[in-house]
């Protein structure tokens, strides 16, 4: 196995997603290479950060409110001597309810962390492992012609040098298990990812700012396509950027 070919499956490699023979020949080439295996370690290090801590969430104020309410109406209603062998049904629902809310919204807002991991996991391995791209150019007809037969859904790609915002590239990568376009652009020495995948039956949504890590991110939904940017760069300059995106 060569040394390019190998670079190009040391992300699988790590993830356990290779064939047997694959993962030997991986494997033999990381033993002789240090470039390489400097890469691997670079990547399983970031795993390790992104995977260090889980995060805790509480039930929204809304929720406990509604809550509270109920168990005080209930309490009202058991000193009015209303059918007082309910009371600790009801108190057992409402607790019920109350585990469920909290579960329901952690698991909501702990997908959503897990996405916005990937997300800024997919920007750093590009640059850890020297993989911006795996099509160098800046002509929009050579970029987006180069993903037909390896996506079943055709990227918009547009440049935007004269905006400042010029196309480096293009190259497959994955979100939520699934094969994913990354477009690369670059706003002076600061790489902007854009990752673009199929969201079938999303209606369109507005824009959310993330920030995490001194990563700066925004997500939209349009035309059933989930759009990811992240980069480094500020978060006006890639607001700016984004604006151009979506003209």
């Amino acid at each position: 196995m060569d040394h390019v070919e190998a670079q190009t499956l040391i992300d699988a490699y790590v993830d356990g997603e290779l064939d047997a023979a694959n993962a030997h020949d991986v494997e033999e080439h990381l033993r002789t290479c240090q470039e390489c295996r400097g890469v691997e370690l670079r990547i399983r290090d970031l795993r390790t950060v992104l995977t260090a801590s889980v995060p805790a969430y509480r039930a929204t104020s809304r929720l406990r409110k509604n809550v509270r309410a109920a168990l005080r109406q209930e309490a009202k209603s058991g000193t009015e001597g209303s059918w007082p062998f309910l009371r600790w049904p009801i108190l057992a629902t409402a607790f019920a309810l109350l585990l469920l809310g909290v579960f329901v919204f952690q698991s909501t807002r702990s997908s959503r962390s897990a996405v916005v991991d990937e997300v800024i996991a997919a920007h750093v391995r590009s640059l850890l492992a020297t993989h911006l791209v795996d099509v160098a150019s800046s002509d929009q007809h050579t970029v987006k012609p180069w993903f037909n037969g390896k996506v079943d859904f055709a990227p918009e790609v547009q440049d935007f040098a004269k905006d400042g915002f010029p196309l480096v590239g293009g190259r497959l990568d994955y979100l939520g298990g699934k094969t994913a376009v990354a477009l690369v652009y670059r706003r002076n020495q600061h790489p902007i990812n854009v990752l673009i995948a199929p969201a079938p039956g999303k209606a369109d949504s507005a824009q959310t700012s993330i920030t995490r890590r001194g990563y700066n991110l925004l997500h939209w939904t349009r035309n059933e396509m989930e759009y990811w940017a992240v980069s480094d760069l500020n978060g006006n300059e890639l607001q700016q950027f984004v604006s151009h995106l979506n003209r």
